[in-house]
């Protein structure tokens, strides 16, 4: 025991520094802290029910711990999880022959990132999201070998991730296109892919019991016309009369796409709920016809707000009070009447978060610096890439797999919602996990070439240990 700690001393270190990162956040935001989100998720917890807006794979687990009326469990789990994604990282990497200090350099960013920390006390989808993810990345890439058992344990965790977050869906074909780079028997692309299917269509199941309506949500219409009201141009559309209503009335200029949740939004002035069937059907249809008029604006408006992904710093961005929710606050935050109705239902307790100093104080100046800049993930991006085109006659080698995954989470939201710092942070673990096995595979080609040996799979040794 002693002695794989001394082999693994200097992560053990990174770990315990993570694990009293989290304690002192614990200590000085008693128990929780609160997003909007949050309210929606609880309350399906506590009345469960296919959720129209967003997959209530998160409210399951709510549920499932609810008996024990504790937010403080809620937020050691999800901390537990972000040390077990850091833990992955590092246990992956050092599978692959990766010197300690490298892998821990990898782990670093889920370990010690401020808002990473931040979002694990959030009572929202995220952490158990990004967890799944990298926990399919782990299992994969474990073995060199791809069995039908692990292909479909693989395949039921972006299921699983899937009924979290609809985004979890697409990585499926990340995967599937790895698999194929592969040549993997047929048997076990087809275990992943049926694995995947089960938790989706047992979910899509009962989302049609509740609902009436086939899907994981009820919302893809309305958040696709979000992205597109910020240049949609009903002159050079000529939307159909039906259509005409969600036309917006500012100039395209002034618009911002959180208008479809405001008062002033074209979607209040059509008669039902906000997701009901027809709207989302209409607004979904006028999207598509935007995109189709407009696809240099809508390729300029993904562009945009790609680009906020890989800026320097961290501006407030959608506007300054979401911006605020990412933040240890000085002040506490008390959630809307209904909402402190839920939340004493569900945990016995006031809804109100409790700021405790010093320990709060520490945090927001611990905030101020320690993050990964946007700059610094572009960077890790550009060498898990490199990596990749480096050894393309492999496919990119198993670096492929990870920055796949890494760009997909990267490039969805702004596709398809609009930019979020939140919906980034899921990509760090696969993207450092590419970037160090691009690495890796690159300073092993270019020993391997001044040697004059020609390594099979980028260890400067014959083993099949790539595709």
């Amino acid at each position: 025991m002693k002695s794989r700690l001394k082999a693994h001393w200097g992560f053990v270190a990174a770990l315990v520094s993570g694990t009293a990162l989290r304690a002192l956040v614990m200590l000085g935001y008693r128990w929780q802290m609160w997003f909007p989100d949050s309210y929606g998720y609880l309350t399906t917890a506590t009345h469960p029910v296919a959720g129209v807006i967003r997959p209530s794979g998160y409210p399951l687990l709510l549920w499932a711990l609810r008996p024990l009326h504790s937010f403080a469990l809620v937020t050691v789990l999800q901390h537990v999880i972000g040390l077990g994604t850091a833990v992955m990282v590092y246990a992956l990497l050092r599978r692959n022959r990766l010197p300690g200090w490298a892998a821990t350099l990898a782990a670093a960013p889920v370990l010690f990132d401020a808002y990473q920390v931040q979002l694990e006390h959030l009572v929202l989808s995220d952490t158990l999201f990004a967890g799944l993810v990298m926990g399919a990345v782990t299992l994969m890439l474990w073995r060199y070998d791809v069995t039908s058992r692990r292909s479909a344990a693989v395949g039921l965790l972006l299921g699983l991730a899937a009924v979290v977050r609809t985004v979890g869906l697409p990585l499926l074909a990340v995967f599937v296109l790895f698999l194929l780079a592969r040549r993997v028997p047929w048997r076990a692309l087809a275990a992943a892919v049926t694995a995947c299917a089960l938790p989706v269509a047992a979910y899509t199941g009962w989302f049609a019991v509740d609902q009436h309506r086939f899907g994981l949500t009820g919302s893809t219409g309305v958040f696709l016309y979000s992205r597109t009201v910020a240049f949609a141009d009903c002159g050079r559309m000529r939307p159909p009369a039906g259509e005409r209503p969600l036309c917006p009335a500012q100039a395209p200029g002034r618009r911002e796409s959180s208008m479809v949740w405001g008062p002033a939004s074209p979607l209040r002035l059509l008669p039902g709920r906000r997701f009901d069937v027809y709207k989302d059907r209409l607004a979904g249809d006028f999207a598509a016809r935007a995109m189709r008029a407009q696809p240099l604006d809508y390729l300029t408006v993904v562009g945009v707000d790609l680009a906020r992904t890989f800026q320097l710093g961290h501006p407030a961005f959608p506007d300054a009070e979401t911006y605020r929710y990412y933040l240890f606050r000085p002040h506490t935050i008390t959630p809307p009447a209904q909402a402190a109705r839920t939340i004493r239902a569900y945990g016995h307790a006031s809804p109100v978060t409790r700021v405790v100093q010093p320990y709060a104080m520490v945090l927001r100046a611990y905030q101020r610096y320690v993050y990964l800049p946007g700059v610094l993930l572009g960077l890790i991006m550009i060498a898990g890439f490199a990596g990749i085109a480096a050894r393309r006659r492999r496919f990119g080698g198993r670096a492929s797999l990870p920055w796949g995954v890494a760009a997909a989470l990267i490039l969805i939201p702004p596709a398809t919602v609009e930019f979020d710092y939140r919906y980034v942070l899921p990509a760090v673990s696969p993207a450092c996990v590419a970037a160090a096995l691009a690495v890796r595979d690159l300073w092993a080609a270019r020993a391997a070439a001044g040697s004059g040996f020609r390594p099979n799979g980028g260890f400067g040794v014959r083993e099949k240990l790539d595709v």
